[in-house]
């Protein structure tokens, strides 16, 4: 299925090549044509793996998706926390992250499970996509609702974990910041940060990586423990750090058909 999506995709389609091809040459300027025709066909047939994947995602048990995505660092991350401290995630579009809302069957019971999203303009898919990513537990919070929605779960003695996916473009009125990502001048959201502050959380980063074709591995690495101590923007400029440090490894897997760099 994914291989003849693959050819309507990239050869028929030609689903958002120019804005895939743009983005590619920008962000590795070293790399000749070569290089950057093998990473987008790369990236096109991971996107076409991908949205199988999602739609399996659907029907998937607990036992099939604890085989097809693994956690390491739980345990360390639920010790650091102890009986009253919480966890903001970092984490980006890269590999499958709708799989990480599995999360709820790994941690402890008592923990909320959580990720911020945008809704999507059509009700059907938002609806079908909030369903998908409830089904194990994990609760979606509406990106203007975050901080009241989060500041309510630590009045009710409730302590969470709770996975922002920051390398998006910055809408409307948020929050921005301005640095270098992939050799290019970006605007990017700060809300991750001024939650993790406000909040007092502990902050980590989630590395994921692709062993083999539809498996995944995420490693949570610890960010601080203490973010309310460090710099302002300076948790915002390590996580693109290590967002760019884990393209790098392996580049076809970001969604570089995101107009990104579009403002």
């Amino acid at each position: 299925m994914s291989q003849i999506l693959y050819y309507i995709v990239y050869y028929c389609m030609r689903y958002r090549r120019k804005v895939v091809r743009k983005n590619l040459v920008n962000s590795f300027p070293d790399k000749t044509v070569a290089e950057i025709v093998q990473i987008e066909r790369a990236f096109y047939a991971f996107f076409c793996d991908f949205i199988p994947e999602t739609i399996a995602f659907y029907f998937m048990t607990s036992k099939s998706i604890k085989k097809r995505i693994t956690f390491s660092g739980v345990k360390e991350m639920e010790a650091a926390m102890g009986n009253d401290k919480s966890c903001v995630v970092y984490l980006g579009h890269y590999c499958n992250w709708e799989w990480v809302t599995s999360l709820p069957l790994h941690v402890h019971k008592n923990i909320a499970c959580g990720q911020i999203y945008h809704p999507l303009e059509n009700r059907f898919f938002d609806k079908l996509f909030l369903k998908m990513r409830g089904k194990f537990g994990a609760e979606s919070i509406t990106m203007n609702d975050t901080l009241r929605r989060i500041i309510g779960l630590k009045r009710e003695g409730k302590q969470f974990m709770i996975g922002f996916i920051s390398d998006q473009v910055p809408h409307g009125n948020a929050l921005r910041h301005k640095l270098n990502f992939l050799h290019q001048n970006t605007s990017v959201f700060t809300g991750t940060e001024r939650v993790a502050r406000q909040t007092k959380s502990l902050v980590y980063y989630l590395d994921i990586t692709r062993p083999q074709r539809g498996f995944y591995h995420c490693q949570f690495i610890p960010m601080t423990d203490s973010p309310q101590d460090l710099p302002e923007l300076e948790l915002t400029n390590m996580y693109f750090q290590l967002l760019e440090k884990t393209i790098h490894r392996y580049p076809q897997y970001w969604l570089w058909s995101h107009n990104r760099w579009k403002r």
